[in-house]
């Protein structure tokens, strides 16, 4: 196929790249190199250079909000892996237009163009995220699985940082959270995100275009932009450690997330477009693991022999989510996906990469950006 792959000089289109590139289909990219991913000077996109190089790919330089560079992007296509976003949630608090016209408006004029000759297309794949569930799932000890509420500020307020059962407010436990769990949002990057998914689902019914929304976890590994302070957690500490700091961690860093390695999602996203049948339908993209933010920082520090300890700062980001785990059950009996890089092998690669590359740490100014936006209390 001739595939589209909007930002596909970053972080994940990157590697979806390569692995296109490796299975014979003809490549095009569409990406407007953001600053903010990937450095302020940047004009050639450094992921995909030797592809470019040699030929094996089309690069665009461009926006998805402007049709001129849509167009130009979708002439040929038939199937298109939809990745560029604006992507962080504490700063979507204070730029929620941005993150709006990037994530919806962007994907409103794919669509728009996509519209004028639907028939052609034989899969669209859209990066969905984790962030629309809210909290993940959870089990009381006593009432069994109990929809999580947000949490009180006046917990959080005290350092009573677990979820409470809202029956009998006792702590609960962490489950595995499956696509059929009501969503909730704490953030307008996941508003966002969500929205992108709903236009997709309903756009490709539609026009009867085979759709899949990948509700990305936490997504790490190499490629990962180490000097954007929005951008995955591994990567921020790997920045912090890098430059002899130690990682912060809001609340007490026994908050836990489930983390995917790159690799694998980029199997997920080209075992999706690669789907022979017309499979559509929303999907997590995870392993099921859970793994504490404080684990993240201690592992990072071990890997790279110092004796730099994550710092629990004791205050807690307006939006944050406690647990949330993905229930892989559904991707891997549909799509045939399994995450299959563990954590510590993941945490390798992205260690083995970034000692080759420079980190500028700005996660105080985000710190102090937050704070001043009375987002960090």
């Amino acid at each position: 196929m001739r595939i589209l792959v909007t930002g596909g000089a970053g972080f994940i289109g990157s590697h979806v790249v390569d692995r296109l590139v490796d299975h014979g289909h003809e490549v095009v990219v569409l990406d407007n190199l953001d600053p903010q991913v990937h450095g302020p000077t940047v004009e050639r996109p450094h992921n995909i250079a030797d592809h470019i190089a040699a030929g094996r790919i089309d690069f665009i330089r461009g926006d998805v909000r402007s049709r001129d560079d849509v167009r130009r992007a979708l002439d040929g296509v038939d199937a298109i892996a939809h990745l560029a976003a604006a992507v962080g949630v504490g700063q979507s608090m204070y730029e929620p237009h941005y993150y709006a016209d990037v994530n919806v408006a962007g994907q409103g004029m794919l669509l728009e163009e996509m519209a004028r000759e639907p028939g052609r297309y034989r899969r669209f794949v859209v990066a969905s995220s984790m962030s629309i569930y809210g909290e993940g799932s959870y089990v009381c000890p006593e009432h069994g699985v109990m929809e999580a509420e947000p949490r009180p500020e006046e917990r959080l307020e005290r350092g009573q940082w677990e979820v409470p059962c809202p029956r009998c407010g006792a702590d609960m436990d962490v489950g595995r959270t499956s696509e059929d769990k009501p969503l909730q949002f704490t953030s307008i990057y996941a508003i966002s995100k969500k929205t992108q998914e709903e236009m997709a689902l309903c756009f490709g019914h539609a026009y009867h275009i085979p759709t899949i929304a990948l509700r990305f976890f936490n997504v790490f590994g190499s490629r990962q932009a180490l000097s954007n302070p929005y951008t995955g957690v591994a990567a921020i500490f790997m920045g912090r450690l890098k430059n002899g700091r130690p990682p912060l961690v809001f609340e007490d860093g026994r908050q836990s997330r489930d983390f995917v390695h790159v690799h694998d999602v980029a199997d997920a996203v080209v075992r999706s477009l690669e789907l022979a049948d017309a499979t559509s339908g929303a999907y997590n993209v995870c392993t099921g693991r859970p793994v504490s933010i404080a684990e993240v920082g201690a592992a990072l520090a071990r890997l790279l022999d110092v004796d730099i300890q994550p710092e629990a700062v004791g205050r807690y980001r307006a939006g944050d989510i406690r647990h949330c785990i993905g229930d892989p059950t559904l991707a891997r009996e549909v799509l045939g996906f399994e995450a299959r890089i563990t954590f510590d092998e993941g945490l390798a690669e992205l260690m083995a990469w970034a000692g080759e590359q420079d980190a500028e740490d700005r996660v105080e100014d985000s710190f102090e950006e937050l704070t001043r936006q009375g987002l960090v209390r």
